[in-house]
């Protein structure tokens, strides 16, 4: 006959073996998209923000469930990452990249070069060519020492272009380095970690036009003077209803340069109120994104620009326009994630075309 103590304990070892191999009913299934997005060769990768990234177990959950890499949305940016001048702060980037290596995703980094987000002490100080050469190598030195081989790719120059304008920005780089600061900084790049892909990332240039046509020869001027450009990030910040049909074209167009091209930022902003019709035809704008990616042969990933639309900058940014990305409010799935299922589920990969130019004799 069995003791009082011996029971509890037989049900102790029945509930912990429950425990294991029953799911957690509060949990997301795991999602098919990671396998589906390996099996066409490309990431698919969404952006996370570090504070619900460590404290909201079901945000990570969606992150190490649905997605094949992260990019830090905010915290590798100048402002939060070199708030005083050769004072680091790693706590967010460490933990982006933790989790990452934690959870075998890749990792793309943002940004190295900007206007935007700047801490006071450069925004405002006065530097001549040489001193912000030494503030660039120096900051370089640092973040992309510290993640080397463990940071996959880089966005080294971030919007270079005026908003609505062919034209290159007049940022603090610009104006104290030239216009030379572009391929000044991917050099210093490539310099500090040789092995990891180069990006310029842009907004306003994922359809044909003026601004698209300017990176595209500013890219195709780099290459011809060898400089170390790997990569095109094209953000696709879209409005429902406006997401270019020439998507996959105009990437096209950058790939048989040899260059890598990638959605980075993806999101499709909804006017408020949201109905189950914008949902549905948004889905339709998230499967196109895919199926576009998957149309060019380089291209090597999407990133989608925030986990849930309760995490989206869009509210804040766009005052009037809500439901961005395939995720609510409350981490519940949205058509849009289906859009993207159905397009890496039907879509053919295309087959590698002839590029015409190399990149620093890589491919």
């Amino acid at each position: 006959m069995l003791t009082a103590g011996a029971v509890c304990v037989i049900v102790f070892l029945v509930v912990a073996a429950l425990a294991l191999i029953l799911p957690d009913p509060d949990r997301e299934p795991a999602s098919e998209l990671p396998a589906l997005a390996r099996s066409h060769g490309i990431d698919l990768g969404v952006a996370v923000a570090v504070n619900p990234l460590t404290h909201d177990s079901r945000y990570r959950d969606l992150v190490t469930d649905h997605y094949t890499s992260v990019t830090a949305e905010n915290t590798m940016k100048w402002q939060y990452v070199q708030p005083e001048r050769g004072t680091f702060d790693w706590s967010g980037p460490d933990a982006v990249v933790n989790h990452a290596g934690d959870h075998g995703l890749s990792v793309r980094g943002h940004t190295l070069l900007w206007h935007n987000q700047l801490p006071d002490w450069l925004a405002q100080g006065s530097f001549d060519a040489e001193e912000l050469r030494a503030v660039m190598r120096e900051h370089f030195g640092a973040l992309m020492g510290r993640y080397e081989g463990r940071v996959a790719s880089w966005d080294v120059i971030n919007e270079p272009f005026e908003d609505d304008s062919p034209r290159l920005r007049e940022n603090l780089w610009h104006r104290t380095l030239g216009e030379d600061y572009v391929a000044e900084a991917l050099r210093t790049a490539h310099e500090t970690d040789p092995e990891a892909r180069l990006y310029i990332n842009e907004f306003g240039v994922e359809g044909s036009g003026e601004k698209a046509d300017a990176l595209y020869e500013l890219a195709s001027d780099l290459l011809d003077q060898g400089v170390p450009l790997h990569g095109i990030g094209f953000q696709g910040h879209f409005v429902h209803g406006a997401v270019p049909e020439d998507l996959a074209e105009n990437m096209r167009r950058f790939a048989e340069l040899g260059l890598d091209v990638e959605i980075s930022e993806l999101d499709v902003r909804v006017p408020e109120p949201a109905t189950t019709e914008d949902l549905e035809a948004q889905a339709d704008e998230y499967r196109h994104v895919l199926e576009s990616c998957l149309a060019v042969s380089r291209c090597v990933g999407v990133t989608v620009w925030g986990v849930a639309d309760a995490h989206s900058w869009i509210p804040e940014w766009f005052p009037g326009y809500t439901a961005a990305l395939p995720f609510d409010d409350d981490y519940a799935p949205k058509p849009a994630l289906g859009g993207m299922i159905q397009a890496l589920s039907r879509g053919r990969r295309a087959q590698p075309r002839a590029t015409t130019r190399t990149m620093s004799g890589r491919r």
